[in-house]
């Protein structure tokens, strides 16, 4: 479950990809046409601790990017070229805002949604002191069969960076593609794929090779 806040947050999430995006290898578009939110799922971390949210953006006609992301409390050590930047949140203090293909509560939290197929986080908003369930933007599955074997991730020994972005670590290789639709198309023992609104068949978006 995801607790969500209703909270101020500067700069917002669009602003920081806005300047953060233009850089990336693997992007296109002309940001300068204004960055939108088409949809966005989460994943669970187990101690509670990192926000997990995968946001697909899309400036002007261009192609939707799929931008996965970790919200940390605390910046995470030896990851500085993963960071995408900071933000106020006005709940939460600082949150230190993370590329999260180099996060490897991210890492862990997609292997298992891939191969165990736990889904994406449900949502809640805290309201006055109770909970109301935000309803998904979108819908995600995976390909796996439901007795795959879900090794722990371990460490994240290598991201090589493109589309889609491979991460290597002591028990899996993931590929996350970042142009569902438009760009690489991932290959392996299992597949993640997703739909929203407007799309009629699932695209791919991540997968266990």
């Amino acid at each position: 479950m995801a607790l969500l806040h209703r909270a101020d947050v500067r700069p917002s999430k669009l602003e920081l990809l806005a300047a953060w995006l233009p850089g990336r290898d693997w992007h296109q578009g002309d940001i300068g046409a204004g960055l939108v939110r088409v949809a966005a799922y989460r994943f669970d971390d187990p101690a509670g601790e990192v926000g997990i949210e995968t946001l697909l953006v899309r400036a002007g006609t261009g192609p939707v990017h799929q931008v996965p992301l970790t919200y940390r409390g605390a910046p995470l050590d030896g990851t500085e070229e993963w960071l995408v930047g900071t933000m106020e949140h006005s709940v939460l203090g600082t949150r230190w805002v993370y590329d999260a293909c180099g996060d490897p509560v991210y890492v862990a939290a997609l292997a298992d949604a891939i191969l165990a197929g736990s889904g994406q986080a449900e949502e809640h908003f805290e309201i006055d002191g109770g909970r109301e369930v935000r309803p998904p933007s979108m819908d995600i599955a995976t390909d796996a069969a439901g007795d795959a074997e879900v090794p722990a991730a371990g460490t994240v020994r290598r991201v090589v960076q493109g589309d889609p972005t491979v991460i290597v670590t002591d028990t899996v290789e993931l590929a996350v593609v970042r142009r569902p639709g438009a760009g690489g198309t991932p290959s392996g023992k299992a597949t993640l794929t997703g739909t929203w609104d407007g799309v009629s068949a699932p695209l791919a978006y991540a997968s266990v090779r």
